[in-house]
Order: C-alpha cells, then structure tokens, then sequence
C-alpha cells in the first residue's frame, strides 16, 4: 500500500487491516469449533461456537462503521477506494462464514446424542479441513496482497465440490438402506453444505483480493463442481 501524506488516513487503514485480519481469526477458530463439537459430540462446545459468533457480527458493524466514515472524511480514490471497498466485501463474506459454522454446532447440538457412522465423520473432517486450509491461505494472500496465492485458492474450490458430492451421495445411500438412518443424516448433510459455502466465500474472497491487486474481475468462470442439485439417486434393487 502508498504510503499517505496525512498519518491520520495511514493509521485508518491500517486499523481496517487489523480488524479484517481479527475477523479472519475469529471465523477460522468458529469453524474449528463447531466441527470438533461434531466430532465429539460435545454439547458445550458447540454452544460455545453459537455464542461466538456475535464477537463476528460486532467486528463486521466495526468495519461498516469504519467504511463509511473514511469514504465521508477522506473521499478516497483509485487504489485507496479499491482497498476500502475490498475490506468491506471481505468482511460480509467472514460474518457468513461464521454464521454457517455457527449452524454447523447447532446441528453438533441436534445430534450429540447420536452414534455416528465412522465413514461419515471422516469424510466431514476431511471435506473441513479442505476448507480451513483454503481460509488460511485467502487470509495470507489477502495479508500480503498475493494474488497468486488467491488464485490457488480460486481453483482449490472444485476440490471441494468434488467432496460434497461424494458424501453426499454417501449420506443419501445410508437414508435409503436405513430409514432409521434419515434424521442424522439430514443434519450431516446440511452440515456438508454449509462447509461447501463456507469454501465458497472464501473463493469470493479470492476474487476480491484479484481485483483489488490487479484492478479487473477474474476473467474466466469460477470453476464449480458441485452436481447436487441435477443429482437423482434411486434405491438399490
């Protein structure tokens, strides 16, 4: 970033900085929570992750708040009001991260009673950590302004498709052979979806950080695998 004439400005972004990178660390540590309040099924934890993402709802008012008196006093420009703007997108997509994690531990509560096939949990841990790791890496390049970095990220996003669709065509098979099966399974289910979104948003992050660096949109599609929605699975005969 250009260095300003007028300190003041210099130190209001920076202060934006910071509390994009705080929200970051918040809505990692959110999803890490809900996901071992699952993995336990330990109800307390998983109220401890609900009650958490109030902490991400007040920082995103922050930057709001922020966003809207630095365009009222310092009337930025170019690379300034890419950056303010950029800042503000990102926040709105870290406080959805941390309402779906936040549902994630509200289906840890649902189910903390169950004993839950060990395939399943796997492959939810495994479809988690995925997109952590994508979380980590977006922060970082959003960090240093690394829009190679951003870019991986981008691509990263059909890997995790790819995930959501094998489990949940994994979670559909256990409905059918066992009706039983039905009210756990659609918790974990709609537990997978809401990690695929979270690795969604980070994608959007990804994007912005592109055009804050480059000052253009990502030219090609983002690249999408998820088929869940023209999926049809029939029982076996």
């Amino acid at each position: 970033m250009n260095e300003h004439t007028v300190k003041s400005y210099e130190d209001e972004l920076k202060l934006l900085d910071r509390r994009i990178a705080q929200m970051g660390g918040y809505a990692e540590k959110l999803l890490v929570q809900a996901m071992d309040a699952l993995e336990r099924r330990d109800p307390n934890l998983a109220e401890t992750a609900v009650s958490s993402d109030a902490m991400l709802d007040q920082l995103e008012r922050e930057v709001q708040d922020q966003v809207i008196l630095m365009i009222a006093r310092r009337q930025p420009l170019a690379n300034d009001l890419r950056h303010i703007m950029t800042v503000l997108k990102v926040a709105g997509d870290l406080e959805r991260i941390g309402d779906l994690a936040k549902n994630i531990a509200k289906r840890a509560l649902a189910v903390a009673s169950e004993t839950y096939p060990k395939p399943l949990m796997t492959g939810m841990r495994h479809m988690t950590e995925m997109v952590q790791a994508q979380l980590r890496d977006v922060l970082d390049a959003l960090a240093t302004l690394d829009a190679d970095k951003a870019m991986k990220v981008w691509l990263s996003d059909e890997q995790v498709d790819a995930m959501y669709n094998s489990l949940f065509r994994e979670l559909l098979t256990y409905m059918m052979e066992d009706p039983r099966n039905i009210g756990l399974c659609t918790h974990f289910l709609f537990g997978a979806k809401n990690i695929e979104r979270i690795g969604d948003h980070t994608t959007n992050i990804a994007e912005n950080i592109h055009y804050l660096v480059h000052g253009v949109p990502i030219a090609d599609d983002r690249p999408k695998g998820d088929r869940t929605s023209s999926t049809l699975i029939t029982p076996r005969e």
